[in-house]
């Protein structure tokens, strides 16, 4: 079986090399969203890779300085959002046409040279190299040892400008039996779910709440700012506009660095072995989210998917239909069931609050759709504080606790 890990890491780059790496990143942008526009331009969208090939690698060779692996990895990329953007128009869904502006640029076996200490990168300029800036005791962590053990292979790499700092993502594999001792043994083998939402960034299955009160307060905060400075219109408002947004994503990021650290150790402090989330494609259509919650969404599922890989923890996504209307004890779907944070059960008259629900729900869909009986493999049961639910819903106290206190697994819903 193989087995993906990314490691985020800082480089040091000096000025001059720094510049090289902004003009690639802006000509891998003008190429991806050149190769956008040529597929949008007739009576159907082009999502071909090849057709695509034909039509536009002539024209941005010619246009840019780009190696030709980084022109192909912008149609690539400009393919994928394409496909996605139709495959939503067949579901009968709205998306408009992409656009790519993030700073990144992506990089694999023939652009970049990974070393021990060190990156080589192909830029329009030429060959860089850049130093990793990880301390030594970092050597010693899981996550490094992904990028600096001979058990793994590095893929490639996305590079990122994010903050005043390039981060190279490096992507690494490995093959793992899949019949390993590890993933035999059912002893801890639990499901923490997490509901992600707009009033609650993230609800925990076992009850833990991290609120959206600072996201929110700061983001309306910065979008007053941006919506002066885009008034006033001048070109000091513009760089001032440019600054605004680099500070929110710098606060948001550490936000999300501080509740994905909680997550993670929520997991291992309840012994599971497994984070289950709602699939997040079209998170922002259900539940109402702004663009700026939806980018929070998928940056803490990143961050809580590398951050949990250091601990053995795997993190999945799982269908999120009706997750909130359907109640997590007997298993009733209503819409009556959900009044706003509210959830009762129309059939069992289960209470709770509504994102609460919803997590212990996601983490038993993950349960359902791995757990196959005889497989000793398969998570036994979604985490709760104290306790678990099993796969039919009901309500499993810790062993110990059951034997002193003589409760009975029905006798205690959560």
């Amino acid at each position: 079986m193989e087995k993906r890990r990314t490691v985020p890491v800082k480089l040091n780059v000096d000025s001059a090399d720094a510049a090289l790496l902004e003009d690639t990143v802006d000509e891998f942008l003008w190429a991806a969203n050149y190769v956008t526009r040529q597929a949008f331009d007739g009576e159907y969208v082009t999502t071909s890779k090849t057709t695509l090939h034909d039509d536009t690698y002539s024209e941005v060779r010619e246009n840019t300085r780009l190696h030709s692996n980084h022109v192909q990895a912008a149609r690539n990329k400009a393919a994928d959002a394409c496909k996605s953007v139709v495959e939503k128009w067949k579901q009968g869904k709205q998306a408009s046409m992409p656009q790519f502006t993030s700073p990144h640029l992506v990089y694999d076996h023939r652009t970049a040279t990974f070393h021990d200490e060190y990156v080589s990168l192909a830029t329009v300029g030429g060959r860089i190299e850049a130093d990793y800036v990880l301390p030594d005791k970092e050597r010693d962590t899981p996550l490094a040892e992904y990028l600096f053990s001979d058990d793994y292979e590095t893929t490639g790499a996305e590079l990122h400008y994010t903050n005043g700092n390039w981060m190279l993502h490096i992507h690494t594999k490995t093959e793992v039996e899949s019949d390993t001792p590890e993933q035999s043994t059912t002893e801890n083998r639990t499901v923490l779910g997490v509901d992600l939402g707009v009033t609650n960034l993230a609800v925990a299955s076992t009850g833990t709440f991290w609120t959206g009160d600072e996201f929110d307060h700061w983001r309306r905060e910065y979008e007053q700012q941006r919506g002066d400075l885009q008034a006033c219109g001048s070109r000091w408002a513009h760089e001032n506009m440019q600054a605004v947004g680099r500070k929110e994503e710098g606060r948001f990021k550490l936000t999300l660095h501080r509740i994905s650290n909680e997550l993670v150790a929520e997991a291992r402090d309840h012994g599971c072995s497994v984070i289950a989330f709602e699939d997040l494609t079209d998170i922002r259509e259900r539940t109402g989210a702004s663009w700026g919650h939806k980018w929070a969404f998928n940056r803490l599922y990143e961050y809580v998917e590398y951050k949990a890989a250091e601990h053995g923890i795997d993190v999945e996504q799982v269908d999120p239909e009706n997750t909130s209307r359907r109640c997590s004890h007997c298993g009733f779907t209503h819409p009556n069931n959900r009044d706003s944070d509210s959830f009762a059960c129309q059939k069992c008259e289960y209470e709770n609050h509504t994102d609460y629900n919803a997590a212990k729900n996601i983490g038993l869909r993950y349960l359902r759709r791995n757990q196959t009986g005889g497989d000793e493999g398969a998570p036994v049961g979604v985490r709760l504080n104290s306790g678990t639910l099993n796969a039919n819903g009901e309500y499993e106290p810790p062993a110990e606790e059951s034997a002193r206190a003589g409760v009975h697994a029905e006798s205690s819903p959560l």
